[in-house]
């Protein structure tokens, strides 16, 4: 099933490791095959890392677009993770992040990159709490 992917001008997108911009015009481009692909919104960078859950979702996006690095990424990730749930106290939460534990083992790294994005709304939600 191809992807078909809308970009607007100048927007990033990274295919299989590498950064690719979009020109000044809004395009349409069409994936006829599978490939890592995430957009520049979806991706974090290592000096951003500096929150509970984007310390969870870093090397799940490492895991995504460096499948050599896997071992060294899946070690952080499990570590994160426990930390995290090991915190954390709602039930709906919880399902969640087992929830992305069971998309990481089975290799679906996209898949548990948006549902650890309903995990900011959890900790957006906690932090803004927070004074």
């Amino acid at each position: 099933m191809a992807l078909k992917l809308s970009l607007k001008p100048g927007e990033r997108f990274v295919v299989n490791g590498a950064v690719i911009v979009n020109g000044e015009r809004r395009t349409t481009l069409v994936l006829q095959n599978k490939a890592s692909l995430l957009r520049e919104k979806d991706i974090l960078q290592a000096e951003d890392v500096d929150t509970p859950v984007k310390h969870v979702y870093f090397p799940i996006m490492l895991m995504y677009m460096d499948p050599a690095g896997y071992n060294k990424y899946h070690e952080q990730f499990v570590l994160r993770m426990t930390e995290f749930m090991g915190v954390i106290e709602d039930p709906e939460t919880k399902l969640l992040c087992v929830a992305i534990s069971k998309e990481v083992m089975e290799g679906e790294f996209y898949k548990a990159l948006m549902k650890c994005k309903k995990l900011f709304e959890y900790e957006n939600a906690r932090l803004s709490n927070v004074t």
